[in-house]
């Protein structure tokens, strides 16, 4: 490092990065030498970039926005679930289907010291999250005859202690080589003049790139050449904490093939004009996704002759995608949204702060923002109570124990117990 270091701190002085220099420089040498390798591996241009262009992508527009149409899943016929279910069982056991789980996050928030798909989520049985998932592929094992690829996309964080968990439970009884993990990329954080942060740990503060940066990750790893060698065609993408989430369901992988669409997602009708999700719309004649901010107060309110919500189909991060999809998007770049968050940081003085409001910004692309670069995808509506139990918080809404009333209460159901 040492031949390079004049070059490296020229860089950052010609990015005016002074605030960052004085704090780096009061380092010990050790400590120096790794951010200073960590900053040589930085795409200035692009940071330059993604500063400048802070708000932009949320700024309101004159974007036309209407409501997109829903194909009703409890609402179809004997005859139309029989014709998409066996379209999509044909495409599973051809082997032509795989599942990416989005793993990267940590249980922090369910007061858990570690990978959240790690966390207790069946407490009867003492079940991780990630074996509760992993028994549905056992599940379509026993039904069609294969072993799906289960993809999971982990962080720096977590990425060792998740793939650890899943060696000391001996995959859950599942095929390692049908399980591959691959770990999602980060940006660096920046203060509000656009310097880059040290982290309390002396390193350079990075933050993961949003559920939207995996179809970069997918082609850089070649994951996406690999799914092609295995004749891979349709791959469902979800979050790891929705436990009730069918990743194997023919029906779903059935109706867009039939469509003739290159992309789906799975909607749930809002609680209420007020819930906080983001909703499946046409924004310029095209599918998008938007947050409840960017829709009026009375289109919120507003219902159709049926008197359902016009803008109600809450997204819940249920996607699937033809891999043309995936690799045509993968080439390209998604627009980065930025947040402004909490994170420790050094000072110039060397003391470690813990700053009690948002200080500095985050970078994110979002996965939903792919649709807009597609002409049409289905939406398939499907029920809560079937599909979507969620654990974000660790009481309330979205908790464990919602989670599993919501999960034990659908499968006393169908098990008629």
């Amino acid at each position: 490092m040492e031949e390079n270091y004049e070059d490296i701190m020229q860089k950052l002085r010609k990015y005016n990065q002074n605030d960052f220099i004085e704090v780096v420089n009061k380092l010990d040498s050790i400590d120096r030498r790794f951010i200073l390798n960590q900053v040589s591996q930085i795409d200035f241009e692009e940071i330059k970039s993604l500063y400048n262009d802070i708000g932009k992508n949320e700024e309101k527009t004159n974007s036309i926005i209407e409501p997109i149409n829903a194909i009703d899943k409890s609402k179809l016929s004997e005859e139309e679930i029989k014709k998409y279910e066996d379209i999509g069982t044909k495409i599973i056991k051809e082997n032509k289907f795989a599942v990416i789980t989005m793993a990267g996050g940590q249980g922090t928030r369910l007061g858990f010291d570690g990978p959240k798909g790690a966390f207790e989520f069946d407490i009867v049985n003492h079940k991780s999250i990630f074996e509760v998932l992993c028994d549905k592929f056992k599940e379509a094992y026993n039904k069609y005859g294969v072993y799906v690829y289960w993809y999971i996309m982990t962080s720096v964080e977590n990425n060792d202690a998740t793939v650890e968990f899943f060696k000391v439970n001996d995959y859950f009884g599942y095929p390692k080589e049908k399980i591959i993990f691959f770990i999602q990329g980060k940006k660096p954080m920046l203060t509000p003049n656009g310097n880059l942060i040290v982290n309390e740990d002396k390193r350079l503060k990075l933050a993961s790139d949003g559920h939207g940066g995996i179809f970069r990750i997918l082609q850089e790893e070649k994951i996406v050449d690999e799914m092609k060698k295995e004749g891979i065609e349709w791959i469902y993408m979800g979050g790891v904490d929705n436990v009730l989430a069918k990743l194997i369901d023919p029906l779903f992988i059935g109706v867009a093939k039939d469509k003739n669409m290159l992309a789906a997602g799975k909607s749930v009708i809002k609680n209420c004009p007020e819930e906080k999700v983001g909703v499946f719309v046409k924004k310029n004649g095209r599918p998008s996704v938007v947050e409840y901010i960017e829709i009026s107060k009375e289109m919120s309110e507003e219902k159709n002759e049926d008197g359902e919500l016009k803008y109600g189909e809450g997204h819940i991060l249920c996607n699937l995608f033809n891999i043309e999809v995936i690799e045509k998007t993968s080439k390209e770049k998604l627009p980065y949204h930025s947040q402004f968050k909490k994170c420790n940081y050094v000072d110039k003085e060397g003391t470690i702060v813990r700053p009690d409001k948002p200080n500095a910004y985050k970078f994110e692309n979002f996965l939903f923002d792919v649709f807009e670069k597609l002409d049409d995808m289905v939406i398939l509506r499907v029920k809560r109570e079937e599909e979507f139990a969620p654990i974000k918080n660790a009481e309330g809404v979205d908790s464990p124990e919602s989670a599993r009333k919501l999960y034990n209460d659908y499968y006393n159901k169908i098990n008629k117990v």
